[in-house]
């Protein structure tokens, strides 16, 4: 089977080029009083490594609960999608965790995996392709955040979408609630949407997580001021930065911070920004909600929440949702 990927933007406007909208956003980033970078950012080839070597470290729950949780409950989560349907996931990166559930849905019309990274897109389907040959593989190369079309190629009697790994922690919850609000567009009236969220726990544990000993999130924080460097002539010197994770209740987000060790002035490019000693750049959030927290969420963005899963520690859950 030959994979032809859908290449679809909704934007009337030309779409900037990837280089210039890095450094745009860098340079707003860090002009900004609380200085920060997207953690869009994170995931150069470099970047996917390490985020792939901390979901293996011992502190790092999130990924193997998940993944649990598929295990044991993947008939319950598959029987809650309607038969023969075409099943978009949003991002779908590495397909470690829909393989979980496209064993238990022998009657899927199609899979539908959307991520911006084409190359990895297309490596991904044919793999699929190899493991799941009565399945219709039709990948979207899309950012899976802006509007886009789904492949006029399915025929699926419904749709249905997929989006693990409790991403959508790294939203701001207005920004989820859009997002999840943007989903029921996407796949329209009456969907299913199937969604992994982080859940609020012991302060120790969460901060582990993000804060792992042998130092592997500390090196993938850090990878974004040498993608800087790299790609935007930039100069800061990694040693003169150190990483911080810390668990904000107020908000009941982890927050993720490189903090500088001292008084120092950096370039990226042509533009020059100054440090004090102990200021940081704010790189990421990961928002931890509990159940009923998130399907108020849900509701706000028009979903009505349905059966939810969670392991043994209620640690992380998974939720369906359907479109009301």
């Amino acid at each position: 089977m030959t994979i032809n990927p859908v290449f679809t933007d909704a934007s009337p406007l030309a779409p900037v080029p990837p280089e210039q909208q890095f450094f745009t956003d860098v340079v707003s980033g860090l002009s900004a009083g609380q200085k920060y970078l997207s953690a869009k950012y994170f995931y150069d080839a470099a970047g996917s490594d390490l985020f792939e070597a901390i979901t293996r470290q011992l502190e790092y729950y999130p990924t193997r609960t998940e993944l649990g949780i598929l295990d044991a409950e993947g008939p319950a989560i598959a029987a809650s999608l309607p038969q023969r349907a075409d099943l978009v996931e949003f991002g779908s990166g590495s397909t470690v965790k829909v393989r979980r559930l496209l064993r238990h849905l022998p009657d899927l019309s199609a899979y539908v995996p959307v991520d911006v990274s084409e190359s990895f897109l297309l490596s991904e389907a044919e793999a699929l392709v190899k493991d799941f040959p009565r399945i219709a593989i039709e990948p979207v190369a899309a950012d899976f955040t802006r509007p886009f079309t789904l492949p006029d190629s399915l025929h699926g009697e419904a749709v249905a979408g997929f989006f693990p790994g409790s991403t959508i922690g790294n939203f701001e919850p207005q920004q989820a609630t859009q997002l999840l609000a943007h989903f029921g567009r996407v796949l329209g009236r009456d969907a299913t949407l199937i969604v992994g969220v982080d859940l609020v726990k012991d302060v120790g544990i969460l901060e582990a997580a993000y804060d792992d000993a042998a130092g592997v999130t500390a090196a993938f924080n850090l990878n974004l001021l040498t993608r800087i460097n790299r790609e935007l002539d930039g100069d800061f010197a990694l040693e003169d930065f150190t990483h911080r994770a810390f668990f904000n209740p107020r908000a009941s987000r982890i927050e993720m911070h490189l903090v500088s060790m001292k008084a120092q002035t950096v370039r990226v490019a042509e533009r020059s920004f100054a440090f004090a000693q102990g200021e940081s750049i704010h790189t990421e959030n990961s928002y931890k909600y509990t159940v009923a927290g998130f399907r108020s969420l849900a509701v706000e963005a028009g979903w009505e929440p349905g059966s939810v899963w969670t392991d043994a520690d209620n640690l992380f859950s998974v939720h369906a949702l359907k479109r009301r």
